[in-house]
């Protein structure tokens, strides 16, 4: 049986989650501009994280790991609104209820920091983790929120906290 845990990140964490959020982006061909995959934070995920009303949460399966996801307050909106950010996971870690597990520890992390709201930014192609999101209650917008910088992202949704 594996050995799952989720848990916040730390600093030695680093170059693992950078090449998996890599590795999504590369394997499923999903465009690397205008997305997290050139994210300047993306090499220094724990420093990114390690702020007030910010945490990032990754999952190992036996001491890998393959996935994560965080949240903070999103760029250029008032405090009441926080961004779910950065979820990928390996093929290998998919199917297998870890996203839902994920999202439901960032939204009760994000309820207890303060927010109000859950804004989402992600591609067209990623269905399967738009169906999650409306799973826990995300709605689609018509317009985007904050200044992600994420222009290759034209999915946006919201969630009240």
């Amino acid at each position: 049986m594996d050995s799952i845990l989720i848990r916040e990140i730390q600093k030695g964490d680093n170059v693992q989650i950078a090449n998996v959020i890599r590795e999504v982006f590369i394997s499923d061909d999903y465009p690397k501009t205008g997305t997290a995959f050139a994210d300047s934070q993306l090499d220094f995920m724990f420093e990114a994280y390690d702020k007030p009303r910010s945490t990032y949460f990754v999952v190992e399966i036996n001491r890998k790991i393959v996935g994560g996801a965080g949240v903070s307050q999103l760029e250029n909106s008032n405090d009441t609104i926080c961004e779910l950010q950065k979820m990928y996971f390996l093929n290998e870690a998919r199917g297998k209820g870890l996203g839902l597990q994920i999202i439901e520890k960032c939204i009760v992390t994000a309820t207890v920091l303060g927010y109000k709201k859950c804004y989402l930014e992600t591609l067209p192609e990623m269905l399967v983790a738009q169906n999650l999101y409306m799973k826990v209650g995300f709605e689609y917008l018509n317009s985007p929120l904050g200044n992600t910088g994420h222009t290759t992202c034209p999915v946006w949704m919201i969630k009240q906290l």
